[in-house]
């Protein structure tokens, strides 16, 4: 007897149809050509802008459509999520438009402001609550209240009309270039949904193209999964780039991704923070770390996509203002210009005056000065933070601070101290 393939893939009759929900409710974003990603990387380089849906993600796309789907019984029993970001505000939405009753659980550290956008996308129709310290606790007490009370809970990503819904993404970027082949496809994986999605359709309409994940060094867990050939939990991850940060992928997600993705790359952290200010102070987008994940890899696939079309998947937009000091700094420890020390200061008068008037170079900055003893303030060690114009600087910089006696330690490279930091 044959064994039937049970193995889950959206349909392109299925993401059609999602399409025709969505109509009207999440916007067909533009796919626009950047002049100065194209002349960088002389390709033809083109944003698809999700970041200009209403609630500022693609996360409405997949929300929508699995809410739209429910049956009278769930609806009448009211839904719940677990989100920090994004989802909790496509959720939002969706429950206000389709006037159904929905609780968001988010971690009790979430910023007033993402709480605010929740509460003013949902409006009445929506209850939040938070709870806990990070994104599991929050998961827990959602999966507890569905259990209790009956409830459905909205999956982020590993759902089948989730993953369809997201799928309308691939579908817009294909009508909207029939008239030229595109070559490739950077998305950025969070959970899989996605890219699950948008790639099975690419798979169908346009196999030709190359779908390039691509995800944060700190939190690999598609890429982790895929070399191990098993959907696989990440024991931690870097939670920096919250849009895209997960222990582990959707199990239909990896299943579908394993088949239909060219590539997975992972981005440092401190690169996406660069292409975050660039796009700012170039191009005048805003965008959150995972927004900036697809254009922060093409630096790798710079030799492959010369003269080539190349799409990347702008995918969200909702970046918190308080953050931007932090994103300064590791965008500057990436380019090697920012440098932490401890410094021992002799035990001499003057010798505060002489560090800064005979190690320093000219154009070397203090941005961080803490003393680690109560002691007389020119002979205790010290914290010291750099900012250098040349990652030339570093080498002569740590010389003169040995032939003076002034080193005590460097401690970029010392990941348990430099959390304090930064």
């Amino acid at each position: 007897m044959k064994q039937t393939d049970t193995t889950y893939k959206p349909s392109l009759e299925a993401v059609e149809t999602a399409a025709e929900k969505l109509h009207g409710i999440a916007n067909v974003t533009p796919l626009m050509k950047n002049a100065r990603y194209s002349k960088h990387f002389d390709a033809n380089i083109y944003f698809k802008r999700e970041d200009l849906q209403e609630v500022r993600s693609y996360k409405i796309r997949g929300a929508y459509n699995k809410i739209s789907s429910l049956s009278s019984t769930q609806i009448e029993n009211e839904i719940v999520c677990a989100s920090a970001g994004n989802h909790a505000q496509g959720v939002a939405l969706s429950c206000k438009l389709l006037k159904i009753k929905g609780t968001i659980f988010m971690p009790a550290p979430t910023p007033n402001q993402k709480i605010q956008q929740v509460k003013m996308f949902g409006e009445d129709y929506i209850n939040v609550v938070l709870i806990g310290d990070t994104f599991d606790d929050a998961y827990n007490a959602a999966i507890e209240e569905c259990e209790k009370l009956n409830k459905t809970f909205i999956h982020p990503f590993n759902d089948e009309k989730v993953i369809e819904g997201q799928a309308t993404v691939g579908l817009e970027i294909i009508d909207q270039f029939k008239s030229h082949p595109i070559d490739y496809v950077l998305v950025p994986i969070g959970g899989g949904g996605l890219s699950a999605g948008l790639s099975s359709v690419f798979a169908v309409l346009s196999p030709q193209t190359k779908i390039i994940g691509v995800e944060p060094k700190g939190a690999p867990s598609m890429l982790t999964s895929i070399k191990n050939n098993r959907n696989t939990e990440l024991k931690s991850i870097e939670n920096f780039v919250d849009g895209a940060a997960v222990k582990r992928v959707g199990d239909l997600n990896f299943t579908i991704c394993k088949e239909t993705l060219h590539d997975v790359i992972t981005v440092d952290e401190g690169k996406i923070c660069q292409t975050i200010l660039d796009l700012y102070n170039k191009d005048a987008i805003v965008v959150e770390p995972a927004g900036a994940l697809s254009l922060s890899g093409l630096e790798q696939y710079k030799e492959y996509i010369k003269g080539k079309n190349v799409v990347c998947i702008i995918s969200g937009s909702n970046n918190d203002i308080t953050r931007t000091a932090e994103i300064k700094e590791r965008a500057l420890l990436y380019a090697n210009l920012k440098h932490y020390f401890i410094i021992k200061f002799p035990q001499r008068s003057g010798a505060l005056r002489e560090f800064v008037a005979e190690i320093l170079g000219p154009t070397d900055d203090i941005t961080h000065f803490e003393y680690t003893k109560k002691t007389n303030r020119e002979n205790g060690a010290a914290v010291v933070g750099l900012q250098l114009k040349s990652p030339e600087d570093l080498k002569p910089l740590i010389t003169k601070m040995k032939l003076y006696n002034f080193y005590g330690d460097y401690l970029n490279d010392k990941p348990d101290l430099f959390q304090f930091l930064v």
